[in-house]
């Protein structure tokens, strides 16, 4: 395992002081940051490892990192009239183009799941893009099991 970059080392000392990050300019300067790497690929929450067990390494402090962004955010209005929504300052709307090659799954578990089913119904209702899917996981309790429904939308 190789040492810990100092863009890791920021994000782990600003999540190890909790609420202290809150309004720190650092804190967010190290998020910004970390966002910044995830949308250009020079990080990754999760990537291929033959030694892992399942073949994937997480990568924890990114996770973390991305917790962090929640915790030092605002609450900020985003979209338009089509499709508004409330979210963390710290996660901006991003729009996509199709060259890029980007499919978005929607999912959720539980109340999640149907709130990611009536999202896709409201975006279909309203003629905006699809996304590439739908992943919803449902505890079904008599049969003490998981299930999981997989719906393609298109």
């Amino acid at each position: 395992m190789s040492a810990p970059n100092p863009l890791q080392q920021e994000i782990e000392r600003h999540f190890a002081a909790g609420a202290a990050a809150i309004g720190d300019p650092a804190a967010l300067e190290a998020f910004t940051q970390l966002r910044i790497e995830l949308n250009n690929g020079g990080v990754r929450s999760a990537e291929p490892d033959s030694e892992a067990p399942l073949g994937w390494r997480v990568n924890s402090w990114v996770k973390r990192g991305i917790l962090l962004g929640f915790r030092i955010g605002q609450l900020a209005a985003f979209g338009n009239h089509d499709l508004s929504f409330v979210d963390k300052s710290t996660f901006p709307a991003r729009s996509f183009t199709p060259e890029e090659g980007i499919r978005i799954v929607v999912g959720g578990s539980s109340a999640g799941g149907n709130l990611a089913a009536a999202l896709a119904l409201m975006v279909r209702d309203r003629g905006l893009p699809l996304p590439a899917g739908l992943v919803l996981l449902i505890f079904v309790g008599v049969l003490d099991a998981w299930v999981l429904a997989i719906e393609i939308v298109r």
